[in-house]
């Protein structure tokens, strides 16, 4: 959770009691106040629910990119390994064919 998120539920619920108390003593331009404020609250919380989300797809991206670089090493790894050993069998036969 993030400090927007946290300052929109705080933002919410003094509004619900401004709203509360403005209704429960008569006064309309309270009531309103508090209303305001859940609007505002959720306005917060919804922003910081959308940066939550985008960092999310963000950190997913940066894991996907390291596995696929990982994968890629590991391959060229195994193919240059690959190579070495076609090598070494080349040089086997090699000496083998030309030993007196």
């Amino acid at each position: 959770m993030n400090k927007d998120q946290v300052a929109g539920k705080v933002d919410q619920a003094v509004g619900k009691v401004k709203q509360g108390v403005g209704e429960a003593v008569g006064s309309q331009k309270l009531a309103n106040q508090g209303l305001v404020d859940q609007a505002k609250g959720a306005a917060k919380e919804t922003w910081g629910d959308t940066k939550d989300a985008a960092q999310q797809v963000t950190n997913s991206q940066t894991d996907a990119s390291k596995e696929n670089a990982n994968q890629t090493r590991n391959k060229v790894s195994q193919s240059i390994e690959d190579i070495k050993n076609k090598g070494k069998e080349k040089i086997e036969d090699f000496k083998q064919r030309h030993s007196a």
